[in-house]
């Protein structure tokens, strides 16, 4: 088995996931949770599309990894790392918590950049549909491989031509995208009524090569 680490990205057995993002920081970082290796912080990370829409992403840091950077809010900032999911057992808010595990942050002055590169093996059916406006998607859930034993789940969305082309593969086939790791608020209805919520997912921009 061949592991290599490369600036933020992990390849497992040609298996990548890596992402980079550049935005302002919604608010400081805050305590999350202890783990194995110390404690944990979040924040939000806001990074700005070219339509001018944000995509709002949750950031996981280890303590030492925010040592001697003093982030507050508004600081604009450099974040490579991995896209992580966890299963929400609590029952308040999403089944599937996405967020950007990082290894690496900077300040930074440049334009905001919201890019990701993942791969691994389609683990249900790819769902094809259409928007009201009649454009084509498909829905892909892939799992990416950890080093370390466990895989991550991860939503994918494929558009035009290329959602076509996804639609045709099939469960345990491997696929390779490019993309951004987007946030899209959508309203949910449930018999208590509607609420508005927030997916997480990578918005496909081309495939790679497997």
């Amino acid at each position: 088995m061949e592991i290599s680490i490369d600036e933020g990205c992990y390849y497992l057995d040609n298996i990548c996931n890596r992402a980079h993002l550049r935005g302002v920081l919604s608010s400081p970082p805050k305590f999350s949770h202890f783990g194995r290796d110390g404690a944990y912080y979040v924040f939000t990370l806001s990074s700005e599309r070219l339509s001018g829409t944000c995509d709002e992403i949750n950031v996981i840091a280890r303590s030492r990894l925010l040592e001697g950077l003093e982030l507050s809010a508004a600081e604009k900032i450099d974040v490579f790392g991995e896209i992580r999911s966890f299963n929400n057992k609590s029952g308040v808010g999403s089944r599937l918590v996405i967020t950007l595990f990082a290894r690496e942050i900077a300040f930074t002055d440049g334009p905001d950049l919201n890019e990701a590169e993942i791969s691994g093996v389609i683990c249900k059916a790819p769902v094809p549909r259409k928007t009201p406006m009649g454009r084509r998607i498909c829905d892909i859930m892939l799992a990416v491989p950890r080093v370390y034993g466990r895989s991550d789940y991860l939503p994918v969305i494929a558009w035009g031509d290329t959602a076509e082309t996804v639609s045709l593969l099939g469960v345990g086939d491997r696929l390779s995208v490019k993309g951004r790791l987007q946030s899209r608020k959508y309203i949910k209805t449930t018999p208590e009524g509607s609420r508005e919520k927030t997916a997480y997912e990578i918005s496909v921009i081309s495939l790679g090569e497997e």
